[in-house]
């Protein structure tokens, strides 16, 4: 008996969506419910996607930094004798700012004031 309950239980349901289906509501409610998914699913691969190329990148970076090829040695000499130059300009202009802030500026025939 209890089989022949489920059974109907089963088939009520079964008609209900059916008749539910020829709704015009519920049919949109499918259709934009189907196009979240999918654009949820195309925003899920992008962002995947980039993790991906992320982590390769750095993969392939820490490898390269650790090679004793010698393109790779001439390269990072490189970068450091620039790092270096560029600290030595930066200080320099740092250290030509305060004397400039420290001169006095008049002008030309100028006389000082009291």
């Amino acid at each position: 008996m209890k089989t022949k309950d489920l059974s109907r239980k089963w088939m009520w349901w079964f008609l209900g969506v059916v008749v539910a289906m020829q709704l015009y509501f519920v049919r949109e409610l499918l259709a934009v419910f189907a196009l979240f998914a999918l654009a949820f699913g195309v925003i899920a691969f992008l962002i995947t996607a980039v993790y991906m190329l992320h982590q390769g990148w750095a993969l392939a970076v820490e490898r390269v930094a650790g090679s004793e090829n010698p393109l790779v040695v001439f390269a990072k000499r490189g970068m450091n004798s620039i790092e270096q130059l560029a600290r030595r300009g930066a200080l320099a202009t740092f250290s030509g700012t305060e004397e400039l802030a420290k001169r006095v500026v008049r002008r030309a025939g100028s006389a000082t004031a009291r």
